[in-house]
């Protein structure tokens, strides 16, 4: 299946890609915002800042695409700071496309950033994360959705606290960690989020 990754001018798209094609995928990394609006799965894989995040989705109407996508319930899934920039608010600074109502916040743990393996909680069913309860996967942030402020957690782990590590709406979704960097468990969840965008 063809996937395309959105291209903001930043991210670890390589790996991403690279974790895409193990998972069977023909992922293609574009900054067309045709090609965002057109591919069976988008993806908005990313690192580093919220902010530059949602100005290089704009620089290119990327950010206008993966709405358009959201509204008309074809699959998005965003990882990391992809899953944030889903949503309205930081306190890193500036603002994602709003579309989750949930705001992302710094980490209130001893221990920031959160960086290495945890076990997720699969707090709702969802095919998106079919045989991953009690896995291990890998974060590397310091930001993540407030756990009190969402209704579309669908697991999450504990990090001197409970830290939302997965989020979905419809067919909007995304996990806050690294399933190019999680090993068995980040190939399932990309092999699942194949699965999961079908039932579009």
């Amino acid at each position: 299946m063809r996937v395309v990754i959105a291209d903001y001018g930043g991210g670890n798209l390589r790996s991403v890609s690279s974790a895409l094609v193990r998972a069977g995928c023909e992922p293609y990394v574009s900054t067309s915002d045709s090609d965002v609006r057109e591919a069976p799965l988008a993806v908005i894989a990313g690192v580093g800042h919220l902010e530059s995040a949602a100005r290089g989705l704009a620089r290119h109407r990327l950010d206008e695409a993966i709405i358009e996508r959201a509204e008309s319930q074809r699959p998005v899934l965003g990882i990391c700071v992809g899953m944030q920039v889903l949503c309205a608010d930081s306190e890193e600074g500036g603002s994602g496309l709003g579309l989750l109502d949930a705001p992302v916040r710094r980490l209130r743990s001893r221990r920031v950033p959160h960086m290495g393996w945890n076990a997720l909680q699969v707090t709702r069913p969802s095919v998106l994360l079919d045989g991953l309860e009690d896995e291990d996967v890998y974060f590397a942030h310091s930001y993540a959705v407030d756990p009190a402020a969402t209704d579309v957690t669908v697991a999450q782990v504990e990090h001197d606290g409970i830290v939302v590590a997965a989020v979905e709406r419809g067919l909007l979704a995304g996990v806050q960690f690294h399933p190019e960097r999680s090993g068995p468990a980040g190939a399932r969840l990309l092999a699942n989020a194949v699965r999961w965008s079908r039932s579009a």
